[in-house]
Formats: C-alpha cells, sequence, structure tokens
C-alpha cells in the first residue's frame, strides 16, 4: 500500500489509522480528508467533526470521549481524547456457535514428545524448580554446573537444563487463594509436558513444602518428578552434588529416552500475547494471529487468551461468544474483582496504555482491549480460568492474568501452554523456557530494525502485499515447524531463564 493511506476499521468511525507520517495538508490517497496537522504513524486522524463530549469509534466501537472540539483531519490522542463509558450490553452466548471441525484423518501432524501421563511436549528440557526463593541461587547453581561440566554432551536428545526460580514460596498464608495460586504456577512448570522430568528444590522449612504439593495435585508417574531439600541434604555444596548425580544417573539417561513422533495438531495448546503494542497491533498482527488461531481450532487445537486488565472496555464482545451464560458470567466476575483489587491499592484499572503503547499511537485502555481481544479470533470462549488453573477441553479459552507480559505467559505456561504467540508492535525481545515463543511483528518498520528478535512480519498486511489469511497461514505453518522442533529467534538468541514470574496476591507477614 502507499505510505500516504489510512485505514478506516469500519464504516462508523470518525477516525482513521495512518499507515505513516501524514504531513500536515499532505493527499491521502483513499481519504478525502487533508491532515491539518503532522499525524505519527499508528495514530489516528479524525476523519469527520467530532464535538467535544461525543464518542470516538474505532473498530466500530467506543474507545472514549473527546475532551474538546475536533476538526477533520486533526490528531486524535491524549490532548483530546479521554476514557468513557462502554458497552455492558453483554448479549451472553449470542454469538456462540459451534466450529465446524476438520475430520481428524484430514489433519496435520508435528513432531511432539508424548509423556506417560498422556499429554504431549513440544521440547524436551529437564526443570530445576525451586519451591521458595530461599533454594533459588541453589536450583540456578545446579544449572550452572550441568553447563560448566558439559553434562548435556551425553545426552543429546536432550534440549538442556532450565532453573525455575522465583521470589516467594514462604511467610504467606497457605489457606487462600493466593497460596494455591503460587502452587498451580510451580506445578504447572514442574509437571509441564515441555520438561521430560523435573527435580524440585526446597530449602526444607518453607510454607511451600513439596510434599504438600504432591499431596494436593497427586503423584504423578514414576520418574518423571524427584525432589530434595537442602536443610535435608547437609546444606548448599551437598545439595548440589546431590541432585547433579540424581541427574546423571537417573534423571538425564530417562529424558533422553524421549523421541520425537507425528502427533496430531490438535495436541497443540498455543498461548496468545501481545506486549508493546501500537496503532498496528489491531490491525496486522492481532487479527491474523486471531485467524490463524480459528484455523487452529478448526483443527481440534486449543488457545488461551489472557491479560484480564486488557480485554477492559471488549469483555462484552467476548461475553457474546461464550459458549454458556455461566462462562461469561465467569469473565464478568474477574473483570469486577480487578476493578476492586485495583481500587484497594490506589489504582485504576483504566490506567494504561503504557507510555510505549501510547507512543505507538494507543490512547485508551478501550482502544487498546478491542485490538488485544483479535488476536483470539472469532471462536467460541469455551471456560475461563484461575491463574494457572490447568487447561480442560479443545477450543479457545480465557485465564485471568494481569497484563504484564513475562507474568501473564508465566500463567499460561502453567495452564499448559506448549507453544507461545507474542505479538508486538513496539518490540518485545520476550521468549521462554520451556515454552518456545513467536514474536510476530505488527509493521514492518520494527520488523526490519529487530528482526533478530522476530520471528514472523504482519507488517506486510499494512504494506498491501499480503493479505490476513496468508498471514495466518504463514502464522500456523510456523506453529507447526516450531511445535516440530525448529528453534524461534529467542530460542536461537538463549532467552527464557529469567522469564519464570509468578503473580503473587498474598500478603506477606
Amino acid at each position: 500500500m502507499a505510505k500516504n493511506q489510512v485505514f478506516q476499521l469500519h464504516p462508523t468511525d470518525n477516525v482513521a489509522v495512518a499507515g505513516a507520517n501524514l504531513a500536515t495538508g499532505e493527499t491521502v490517497e483513499n481519504c478525502p480528508i487533508l491532515p491539518t496537522q503532522l499525524i505519527p504513524s499508528g495514530h489516528k486522524m479524525a476523519i469527520a467533526k467530532i464535538a467535544a463530549g461525543e464518542s470516538v469509534l474505532k473498530f466500530g466501537q467506543v474507545i472514549g470521549r473527546a475532551t474538546a472540539d475536533i476538526a477533520p483531519g486533526a490528531h486524535v490522542h491524549e490532548h483530546n481524547l479521554d476514557m468513557s463509558p462502554h458497552s455492558n450490553d453483554y448479549a451472553f452466548s449470542e454469538d456462540a456457535r459451534s466450529t465446524e471441525l476438520i475430520p481428524e484423518e484430514e489433519r496435520e501432524t508435528f513432531l511432539g514428545y508424548r509423556r506417560g501421563d498422556g499429554k504431549v511436549g513440544t521440547r524436551n528440557y529437564v526443570g530445576i524448580v525451586s519451591s521458595v526463593n530461599c533454594s533459588a541461587t541453589v536450583a540456578s547453581l545446579i544449572a550452572r554446573e550441568v553447563e560448566k561440566r558439559a553434562v548435556l554432551d551425553d545426552y543429546p536428545n536432550v534440549d538442556g537444563v532450565v532453573a525455575i526460580t522465583h521470589g516467594v514460596g514462604c511467610a504467606v498464608s497457605t489457606v487462600n487463594e493466593g497460596f494455591r495460586m503460587l502452587q498451580r504456577t510451580i506445578w504447572g512448570h514442574a509437571r509441564h509436558p515441555n520438561f521430560g522430568a523435573a527435580m524440585m528444590v526446597g530449602l526444607g522449612c518453607e510454607a511451600n513444602q513439596i510434599p504438600m504439593m504432591i499431596e494436593t495435585f497427586g503423584k504423578p508417574p514414576e520418574g518423571s518428578l524427584h525432589f530434595t531439600t537442602i536443610q535435608h541434604n547437609g546444606g548448599t555444596r551437598r545439595t548440589i552434588e546431590a541432585c547433579l548425580d540424581k541427574l546423571h544417573n537417573e534423571i538425564l539417561p530417562l529424558a533422553n529416552q524421549a523421541r520425537r513422533e507425528p502427533i496430531s495438531v490438535s495436541e497443540l495448546v498455543v498461548a496468545l500475547q501481545c506486549g508493546g503494542s501500537d496503532g498496528y497491533s489491531g490491525i496486522t498482527a492481532n487479527p491474523a494471529l486471531g485467524l490463524a488461531v480459528d484455523k487452529l481450532v478448526q483443527r481440534g487445537g486449543s488457545a488461551i487468551l489472557a491479560e484480564t486488565p486488557e480485554v477492559y472496555g471488549a469483555e462484552h464482545l467476548l461475553t457474546r461468544r461464550a459458549a454458556t451464560r455461566q462462562v461469561g458470567e465467569n469473565l464478568l466476575e474477574r473483570i469486577r474483582w480487578w476493578e476492586d483489587y485495583a481500587a484497594k491499592l490506589d489504582g485504576n484499572i483504566s490506567n494504561n496504555p503504557a507510555p510505549g503503547n501510547k507512543a505507538g499511537g494507543l490512547t485508551t485502555i478501550l482502544e487498546k482491549s478491542l485490538g488485544a481481544i483479535s488476536k483470539g479470533g472469532t471462536s467460541t470462549l469455551m471456560s475461563v480460568l484461575r491463574y494457572a488453573e490447568p487447561v480442560a477441553g479443545p477450543g479457545l479459552h480465557f485465564m485471568d492474568s494481569p497484563g504484564y507480559d513475562p507474568m501473564s505467559i508465566t500463567g499460561e505456561v502453567a495452564s499448559g501452554a506448549n507453544l507461545v504467540c507474542f505479538t508486538t508492535g513496539r518490540g518485545s525481545v520476550y521468549g521462554n523456557k520451556p515454552c518456545p515463543s513467536l514474536k510476530i511483528a505488527s509493521n514492518s518498520a520494527m520488523f526490519h530494525r529487530m528482526e533478530e528478535d522476530m520471528d514472523i512480519n504482519a507488517g506486510t498486511i499494512a504494506d498491501g502485499t499480503e493479505s490476513h489469511e496468508v498471514v495466518a497461514d504463514r502464522i500456523l505453518a510456523r506453529i507447526f515447524e516450531v511445535a516440530s522442533g525448529s528453534p524461534t529467534k529467542s530460542e536461537a538468541q538463549g532467552f527464557g531463564d529469567h522469564e519464570f514470574v509468578p503473580w503473587s496476591i498474598s500478603a506477606i507477614t
């Protein structure tokens, strides 16, 4: 597309998005309105007169209210646009539709790892999981010693040894939702199918006792989970050596026996995330990913949408797609919880977008959310999960989480995602272990500037060289390749050792 075009995303919209920097008075190829001032790339230009107090429309939805009279051709952003009430026409399940599934015999396969409990992995790591921050350094030292001693040279089928460490696990109540959330998160990683086996390491006296987790969640298949404590072994050095012996003599040989085999793509569970969003995210990368998600769901696969504060203002579009009224009500309950949670901490759920989002053209959380939910496609919303609660069944699911990307994805991985799709407009350099993370750029300029970190360029949609359908097919094909072992850009750069960030709502006492 020509650089001097704009995107009007719905016939009722009174703003359009600039395809590049538009200079004052510059002719816009597909719009009769001339800019009356500089409109930065990805930002909004008024294409009709908007009176003070009138709703500003984008995607055919309200994204805020004009705080002053806005003339056609003017830049619409923080200086003249603010939050406003949004739709509460929830119309529960009105748009829910049964997915027309592709017959099993016609579905593609990928090369994955079938585990003893029936789950499927896309990678074959071994995890060293700390139960509490007090054992985090020891867990990290174990993984470091494996690397220093080149232990993995003897185990070529193991992708790596990963230390899963964090900053919590003690001085908290063990009977509330915050503690249950922490246990779900840790257990969801220790038992993740992308780990061929895991070793849990505790201090010994912490609130988050490892035997308590095993009692809560059930004993896993023989050989897949091991645990010990620093106090039981007699200190740091002895614990490291004892764990290295266990790894070398028992855990790694077992994990090394795993082999990839053809598995239906219906076993894929994809975490959906957007971070560092810009004005193009809701136009290119997110809807293209949403279309790929619909195609995956048609093949019996699953996807997890998350970031509750970043569906705020668009929740009425999700309730319409809820499989049942109760699923829709569950989503609204989470929205109300966040409103109360933020207020108690002197915050506001609408205190968003971030500075980078605003620099990229997003003004209100309503605008950001409407673009963000498009990465969930159009499939029926099957369930609403608590943070790190396991996914059950195929289709699109929503998991409650903060909008902070590492924290949100930590929960999605704990819920069972075995691959991550992450859209970005400003340029996020996120990566995950044990789950490969595909980065999808919303605009070509950023993609070329940060090509070493970006896997797929969806900016070609804005450039006019590819359609959403073509990009969606590219995303889906790359998902299958990555699930079969092809490395992502973040994996090639070694990301994932510091991205385990559990969400904690517990009072530390």
